[in-house]
């Protein structure tokens, strides 16, 4: 048995809920911080047979895309203003970040 968790951005979060759950995937979904833009992220965690941990991630990937969203720096107050870029810039945002590890138990009560 392996734990998937997959650290999603929110905008992907239902939609990969949506279609894991039309395989029969059960999930828990958890709110989460992080990343370059500090935007609040949605970390899934999957239990799953070995057998199925192929299935699982490819539906992650086809449900995660990556893309490009304009960001509008922030000013370094108080900061060193040599490397500050007065005006927004493409960065790629999406995709997951998914960390497959083995179970040694499972038990529900």
């Amino acid at each position: 048995m392996k734990l998937i968790m997959a650290v999603v951005q929110d905008k992907d979060s239902n939609r990969l809920v949506d279609a894991l759950g039309e395989k029969q995937f059960k999930t828990t979904k958890l709110s989460s911080t992080g990343g370059f833009l500090k935007e609040g992220n949605t970390t899934l965690m999957i239990g799953c047979d070995d057998e199925h941990v192929d299935d699982a991630l490819e539906i992650i990937r086809d449900n995660c895309s990556q893309r490009e969203q304009l960001v509008s720096p922030v000013s370094p107050m108080g900061g060193n203003a040599d490397s500050y870029i007065p005006r927004p810039v493409n960065v790629e945002v999406g995709g997951a970040t998914v960390f497959v590890v083995p179970v040694d138990a499972f038990h529900q009560f």
